[in-house]
């Protein structure tokens, strides 16, 4: 029997006499080939959009593809959150004395709050602002705030500026009152970062104290040296307001 698509003038005549159907038209696998590789590579395209984008692109999805785009939908948007909760602050903010109980003592629980007393007069104070704005993009988990001193106390001293209290859950976990204890005129980015993590206020991805080496020369200074007199350790406090 002949075959009725096969190309033959018979079969075109019998085909226009409408005895012999239409005849079939070769699919061309090549561009059956890329019209699938489109269709595949616009389902997993959703993986690497955005929230507002996977909105826009619903209309040019299939069923299944929007079955997958709703699921990981779901699962951006939960990290979304996630990463909302931890990004709680993300800048060193400006407190007033008045504002200090609810920033600082009562902040949220378990949330580190970093707060530095300070002195525009004083270059130290205004070094340590420049790191610490550093610090609070950083890590924006931990409550960065400033507080001019003087609305905070009266009459402190500012031989005990820059001062740094490190706060959780209402109790001071660490400080530091005055340059040296700061890290003096030079301190670096990182360590004031170092000092910050060794009270746990941040998680610092510095593996070793950046000052080791003269920290380590000091203590074998001190170790060698007699610089000790138990005489002076008795003598007598002075009268000027000290620090906390």
């Amino acid at each position: 029997m002949q075959d009725p698509n096969e190309d033959t003038e018979w079969n075109d005549i019998l085909r226009d006499f409408g005895i012999l159907p239409p005849k079939e038209e070769k699919k061309d696998e090549t561009e059956e080939m890329v019209l699938r590789l489109q269709k595949e590579a616009a389902a997993k395209s959703y993986e690497k959009m955005t929230l507002a984008q996977l909105k826009e692109a619903e209309d040019d999805f299939d069923d299944e593809d929007m079955r997958a785009m709703e699921t990981y939908r779901q699962k951006r948007l939960q990290e979304w959150k996630a990463l909302q909760k931890t990004k709680k602050f993300g800048e060193l903010r400006e407190i007033s004395g008045d504002q200090y109980v609810k920033e600082v003592t009562n902040a949220e629980k378990d949330v580190w709050v970093i707060i530095h007393l300070y002195r525009s007069s004083i270059q130290m104070c205004l070094l340590l602002n420049q790191h610490l704005s550093i610090l609070a993009r950083k890590f924006p988990e931990t409550k960065f705030v400033k507080a001019v001193v003087n609305s905070c106390i009266q009459h402190y001293h500012d031989s005990c500026l820059p001062t740094v209290f490190v706060y959780k859950n209402g109790q001071i976990e660490g400080k530091f009152i005055g340059i040296i204890e700061c890290g003096g005129i030079n301190l670096k980015l990182e360590e004031l970062e170092w000092k910050l993590a060794e009270v746990g206020a941040i998680q610092t991805d510095l593996e070793e104290n950046p000052k080791k080496e003269i920290v380590d020369m000091m203590a074998s200074s001190i170790r060698n040296t007699s610089i000790y007199d138990d005489s002076n350790s008795s003598s007598s406090d002075s009268d000027e307001t000290k620090c906390p």
